[in-house]
């Protein structure tokens, strides 16, 4: 539906040219700065900060965190990139077309179901470097990449990109007329819907839905992640259908990621039910049989010994750093 003229006045601007970039002069050179990329490393930072607190409660030895998202960064972004310009390939492969926009990330276009399996790959990989399990790492990671996805998408507002279809609300997104993801013929005053925004708000509400059930049944064993997937699924596989520039690809009428979306649905479930079956009880340590970190300054006493599953778990469900302090051998030199 497209929107009239007094409606755009009662919506959301979008930020002009200018806020895509932040120059800064250092000693007569002069840099710019994309604020997309500015924005997916605050969330890069916060997730990282906030996941190496919860490995920390489990047990891991601190600082692990930077080991782990060396490799899964790269390889998100690697994913990331891929995923979207092979998805988009008119964008990028047309006749006289530069090449070398295939590697533009700075100018958006980053697939994030790309992302999530390049980053799994770099976990899985650093995991099996570490020593640590990688459904733990899994576990502790899933509520904060939800809220680093969530800052992530202010790099979309600023970029102008990711809206959806035209529509009349009060809250309707201006997006410049010369954008080239807007339909040939759409006047110059349409606004679109805040596709951008609907996903922040949908990821916030999900790393609240995620530490709450994560602490009231103790999800552990990937059994957080399995959320995670399902709920974030659920969400993309909605504001993917009503995209107004959806993947090139399509299979029986729905675009792929649409398709992505409900296989992260069903990962989720499948990896909930699999690992529900396989590992009941609680995990006994982070780090596999063999790998584990002794803290410096652990001290072993006779009542250690005696413990059960509940020495493991403090009072907001979390696994203390007891569950991880048995040790007989450090990972890391």
């Amino acid at each position: 539906m497209v929107a009239t003229m007094s409606s755009w006045f009662a919506s959301i601007p979008s930020p002009g040219p200018e806020w895509q970039q932040i120059p800064i002069d250092i000693f007569g050179l002069h840099w710019r700065i994309q604020t997309y990329a500015i924005m997916i490393l605050i969330g890069i930072v916060v997730a990282a900060l906030w996941t190496s607190r919860r490995l920390t409660k489990r047990g891991a030895e601190p600082g692990v965190i930077l080991d782990i998202m060396l490799w899964a960064v790269v390889l998100g972004i690697i994913g990331a990139r891929l995923y979207h310009v092979f998805t988009h390939p008119s964008d990028y492969f047309y006749p006289g077309a530069n090449l070398l926009n295939v590697f533009a990330i700075w100018e958006g276009g980053n697939a994030i179901f790309g992302s999530l399996i390049g980053g799994a790959v770099g976990i899985w990989i650093a995991c099996r470097i570490s020593g640590l399990r990688f459904w733990s790492v899994a576990d502790a990671l899933a509520p904060a990449l939800l809220l680093a996805q969530a800052i992530g998408r202010l790099g979309n507002y600023f970029n102008q990109e990711l809206f959806g279809l035209p529509t009349n609300l009060p809250w309707g997104l201006q997006i410049d007329a010369g954008n080239k993801a807007i339909p040939v013929g759409l006047p110059a005053d349409t606004l679109f819907q805040p596709l951008f925004l609907y996903e922040i708000i949908w990821n916030v509400i999900g790393v609240v839905v995620i530490v709450f059930l994560e602490r009231k049944f103790r999800l552990q064993w990937g059994k957080t992640l399995a959320v995670y997937l399902i709920w974030y699924g659920l969400g993309r596989s909605y504001l993917e259908s009503i995209r107004i520039d959806p993947s090139e690809f399509s299979f029986l009428g729905i675009p792929s990621n649409v398709w992505a979306a409900f296989l992260a649905v069903v990962l989720g479930i499948v990896i909930f039910i699999v690992q529900s079956r396989r590992h009941p009880g609680l995990e006994p340590s982070v780090y596999r049989p063999g790998r584990e970190w002794v803290r410096p300054d652990a001290e072993v006493d006779s009542d250690d010994t005696d413990s059960d599953d509940e020495d493991f778990v403090d009072g907001d469900g979390e696994p203390t750093a007891s569950a991880g302090a048995k040790a007989t051998s450090p990972s890391r030199g």
